[in-house]
C-alpha cells in the first residue's frame, strides 16, 4: 500500500509530490494521459502572477501571494527558466483608473510589495507600442514568466529522484475505501493507498464525487490564444493586462520566457472537458480585444494557435482542503488563475494537511531538491559548445533548425525521469518544433530518435494521446522501391 497516491500530473500535483519527496513516504502519481502536464499546465498564459488581482480573503488572494516569492529559490533548484518582467495593468478611463485603485487597494491588504499607480505618460515610457490612449496603470515590478510545462516535467523528474513513482495512461475509474486507506482502480490496474491528493483539474470533481456526494463543480472555462514567432517578443517588454471583468484578467500581451510572443485568451464557458479546439469567431475577438492595448502587434509572425481549459469552481475559490466525507481524501481543486503563481505554496500546504491527518511525518536525510541541469545547447559559449561536442558528437548534430536544438539534448530528456515517449513530450522538454515551421523540417527526425531510443517501430510513435498515431503505414512496398531504384541506376548508366 503506497501511503499518499495524487492523481493528476499537472503543476499541482508535481509540485505536490516533489513536496512530499522530502520525507519518508511511499508516494505515486496517477496520470490519465501519455505524459506529464498534459492538461490546463501545457496550454495557459504562464504568468506568475504578482498577487494583487485576487481579493483579500480569499485562497486565491493568499496562495497567491505566498507563491510569487517563491519562485526564484524553486526555478533556480530545477533549473527551470524564469523571469520577472513584470506587468502593468493599463486603463482607459478614468472609470477603469478607479479599478486601478481597487486593485492596489486589494494588493496592499495581501503584502503584494512596490505596486505603483503610473500615469499614461510613465505607461508609454516603459511600453511606447501600447496605445496612446491608455490614462494610466497599476505597475507590479514582481510579476514574471515561467515556462508552466517545463516546471511541472521539472518537478515530477526531481520528485522521482527522490523516490516518487510515476504512472502515466492510468485513468481512475473508480475509489472504494478499504481497510486502511482507499482503492484506486485504473484502466491499467488498481493500487491501495492511506491518503489520496485530488489534482484532476477539470476532473476533480469527477474524482471527488467517487469518495463523497457532489459539493462542488468544475466547469471548463476555454481560452484561446495566438503564439508568434521570436521576431515579435519585443513588441512588449512586460506583461500587458486590461482591467479584470467577472470573466477573468481579460485578453493579455506578453512576452514568453523563450522570447516569443503571446497574445489572449479569451473565456468561454463550455460543458466538452476534453474541448480544446479553436473557432475563428474567438481567435476574432482575442485579435480586436488586444488591439485596444496594442495595434501594433505582428499577426503575421503567427506560428500556432492553441487553446486550453481552466477549472473554474462552484464559488470561484480555490478548493484546498480534506473531504468531510471521506477522511484522506484532500481536494486541491479549482486551481484556475492565478493556481501556476500559487502552486508551490499550495505544495506546502498539502503537505501540512497530511501532517494533520497522519501525524508527524519524518523528513529524510538524504532528499536533494537539485535537479540535474539540463543542457541547453544554444546558450552555450563557441567554447563550451566544441568541449561538449568533443565528449558526445550528438551534441553536434542540428535536429531543430528554428531553436537550434541538438540531437544529444533530444536523447537527455528522453532518458531522464519522467522522460519523453511523443513527439510532443519531446517538443515540451527541449523545443524541437517550437519555432516558425512548427516541426515540419524536424518531426521526422524527432520521430526516428525516439524510436531507437525506445526500442520501439517508428509507426509505434505518437504525437502524444496513446492514440495519436503520425504513421499509419507504408506509402510504398520495399521491393517494389527497390526495383524501381534499381531500374533508374540502370538508366543512368
Amino acid at each position: 500500500m503506497y501511503d499518499v497516491a495524487i492523481i493528476g500530473a499537472g503543476v499541482s500535483g508535481t509540485l505536490i509530490a516533489r513536496e512530499l519527496s522530502r520525507y519518508e513516504l511511499k508516494t505515486i502519481i496517477l496520470e490519465k494521459d501519455n505524459d506529464v502536464s498534459n492538461g490546463t499546465t501545457k496550454a495557459n498564459s504562464a504568468i506568475i502572477h504578482s498577487g494583487y488581482d485576487a481579493a483579500f480573503g480569499t485562497n486565491k488572494g493568499k496562495f497567491n501571494a505566498l507563491g510569487n516569492p517563491m519562485f526564484d529559490k524553486l526555478c533556480n533548484e530545477l533549473d527551470v527558466p524564469f523571469k520577472r518582467i513584470g506587468s502593468l495593468v493599463i486603463a482607459f478611463s478614468d472609470e477603469e483608473m478607479e479599478t486601478i485603485k481597487e486593485l492596489y487597494d486589494n494588493g496592499q491588504k495581501l503584502g503584494i510589495p512596490n505596486l505603483e499607480v503610473i500615469d499614461g505618460e510613465k505607461v508609454s515610457e516603459m511600453e511606447p507600442n501600447l496605445s496612446e490612449e491608455i490614462v494610466g496603470a497599476l505597475y507590479a515590478p514582481t510579476a514574471g514568466i515561467v515556462n508552466p510545462w517545463e516546471l511541472a516535467i521539472a518537478s515530477a523528474e526531481n520528485a522521482m529522484e527522490n523516490g516518487v513513482e510515476l504512472k502515466i495512461n492510468a485513468e481512475v475509474i473508480d475509489i472504494s475505501k478499504v481497510e486502511g486507506g482507499y482503492k484506486i482502480s485504473t484502466s491499467d490496474g488498481d493500487i491501495e493507498a492511506k491518503y489520496i491528493v485530488n489534482c484532476a483539474g477539470v476532473y476533480a470533481d469527477k474524482i471527488h464525487n467517487m469518495v463523497s456526494a457532489p459539493t462542488f463543480k468544475i466547469t471548463p472555462r476555454k481560452g484561446q490564444y495566438y503564439l508568434l514567432d521570436k521576431s515579435a517578443g519585443n513588441t512588449v517588454n512586460s506583461v500587458i493586462f486590461q482591467c479584470p471583468t467577472k470573466m477573468g484578467k481579460g485578453v493579455l500581451i506578453t512576452p514568453t520566457v523563450h522570447g516569443n510572443l503571446l497574445v489572449g485568451p479569451d473565456s468561454e464557458d463550455i460543458e466538452n472537458k476534453e474541448d480544446v479546439e479553436t473557432t475563428s469567431d474567438r481567435m476574432s475577438f482575442v485579435r480586436q480585444s488586444a488591439e485596444k492595448s496594442c495595434k501594433k502587434i505582428p499577426y503575421r509572425e503567427v506560428i500556432t494557435s492553441f487553446a486550453g481549459l481552466r477549472a473554474e469552481p462552484t464559488g470561484g475559490d480555490f478548493i484546498i482542503e480534506e473531504s468531510k466525507e471521506a477522511k484522506g481524501f484532500v481536494n486541491v481543486a479549482g486551481i484556475k488563475s492565478p493556481g501556476l503563481s500559487a502552486s508551490p505554496a499550495i505544495a506546502e500546504y498539502v503537505v501540512e494537511i497530511l501532517k494533520g491527518i497522519a501525524g508527524k511525518l519524518n523528513k529524510k536525510d538524504d532528499f536533494n531538491p537539485i535537479r540535474r541541469k539540463v543542457i541547453r545547447f544554444e546558450e552555450l559559449s563557441n567554447e563550451e559548445k566544441a568541449e561538449l561536442i568533443k565528449k558526445d558528437p550528438r551534441y553536434g548534430r542540428i535536429i531543430c533548425r528554428c531553436e537550434n536544438i541538438t540531437e544529444g539534448e533530444i536523447v537527455d530528456i528522453i532518458h531522464r525521469k519522467a522522460g519523453a515517449t511523443t513527439v510532443d513530450g519531446v517538443k515540451r522538454r527541449t523545443r524541437p518544433g517550437m519555432g516558425r515551421c512548427q516541426g515540419g523540417f524536424c518531426g521526422p527526425r524527432v520521430m526516428e530518435i525516439i524510436a531507437r531510443e525506445l526500442g520501439i517501430d517508428i509507426s509505434e510513435v505518437v504525437k502524444s494521446e496513446k492514440n495519436s498515431k503520425i504513421i499509419t503505414g507504408k506509402t510504398k512496398d520495399n521491393s517494389v522501391y527497390n526495383e524501381v531504384n534499381e531500374q533508374v541506376v540502370t538508366v543512368n548508366e
